[in-house]
């Protein structure tokens, strides 16, 4: 019976999301095709289009209000860099719409599956920052794989100039041979240099989508050489000896604190792992830590103790190169 309630409420929550999802956003997102279903529509569909247009309005005047009451300007330009990052085509105010749902999603799941109002509270709190968290994920795999491919990046842009080539036409040569995400990050700092924007600004806001230290090194270079002049190939050859060095120590020391990285992820998540299990098995057995004020402190006893031996195993086990 438990196992046909999570399946229908799975299957609730999917359905919701995505009829909201669209009616809010999904609606509005392609303008070619707003603008081929007006051009192809009739008389009568005009007139039934503007009957229907005042409901479309109070609907987008109380998102405005949403997202007034929620996302200041602030908020949103550092969730828009965020997003864009991390790659993910979601505007600001749909992530926060999805980080709502899974949260809901999340409470009502533990709570069906335990039984117990206390587990809404915990269910909640990992619903709503389990976006958070692939979010950084998606960042961190992004800036990784473009840092894979910038010492190649830098060697066509290198290659492009001794051939002759000036600096954007080098950087176009990089997005039509690069992968994801070089390619798609150099097409935007060529369509920023077309509508208007200098180099310069161009390759400052790339440095704030890719927070990269080798990044920052290429740029600033490129910056020094446009005031001062210079061999810009030669000091990129050197930038490309530093960036492959390093990537190879980095290589080295992960391969080497794998285990202590593994270690703490296992004293973060092997008690918490085991508590659920026993919880699901026999609730009867472990629920004293729950109702009783002695099993109330050691559950926070164990949750502060390791989560300061998983903070000091990262500490370790992180070097900057």
């Amino acid at each position: 019976m438990i196992g046909l309630l999570l399946i229908f409420f799975l299957l609730t929550s999917i359905m919701l999301f995505w009829s909201i999802f669209k009616v809010l956003f999904l609606s509005e997102n392609k303008v070619q095709d707003r603008v081929q279903h007006y051009l192809s529509m009739n008389e009568e569909k005009v007139k039934k289009s503007k009957v229907e247009v005042p409901r479309f309005a109070h609907l987008q005047i109380a998102i405005q209000k949403i997202q007034k009451r929620f996302l200041t300007r602030e908020k949103n330009n550092k969730l828009e860099t965020r997003l864009a990052q991390a790659g993910l085509p979601l505007k600001p105010e749909e992530y926060l719409l999805f980080q709502w749902i899974i949260t809901a999603f999340a409470s009502g799941f533990f709570f069906l599956i335990t039984g117990e109002w206390f587990f809404i509270p915990i269910g909640g709190t990992l619903g709503f920052f389990l976006p958070k968290w692939y979010l950084r994920k998606k960042q961190r795999e992004r800036v990784s794989k473009f840092n894979e491919g910038l010492a190649d990046m830098i060697t066509t842009i290198v290659g492009s100039l001794r051939a002759g080539f000036s600096f954007p036409q080098a950087l176009k040569s990089v997005a039509e041979e690069a992968s994801s995400p070089i390619k798609e990050e150099m097409e935007y700092v060529l369509k920023e240099m077309q509508f208007g924007k200098s180099l310069e600004n161009a390759l400052n806001d790339l440095k704030e989508r890719m927070p990269s230290e080798d990044l920052d090194l290429m740029i600033q270079a490129i910056l020094i050489q446009r005031q001062v002049g210079g061999n810009l190939a030669t000091v990129l050859d050197k930038i490309v000896e530093t960036i492959r060095d390093r990537t190879k120590i980095q290589r080295q020391i992960s391969t080497l604190t794998a285990q202590g990285r593994l270690s703490g992820y296992v004293i973060a998540l092997l008690p918490v792992i085991l508590g659920f299990v026993l919880y699901l098995i026999q609730p009867k057995y472990i629920g004293t830590l729950f109702h009783s004020p002695i099993g109330i402190a050691m559950l926070v006893a164990g949750f502060i103790s390791g989560m300061i031996g998983f903070i000091m195993i990262k500490k370790i086990t992180t070097i900057e190169v």
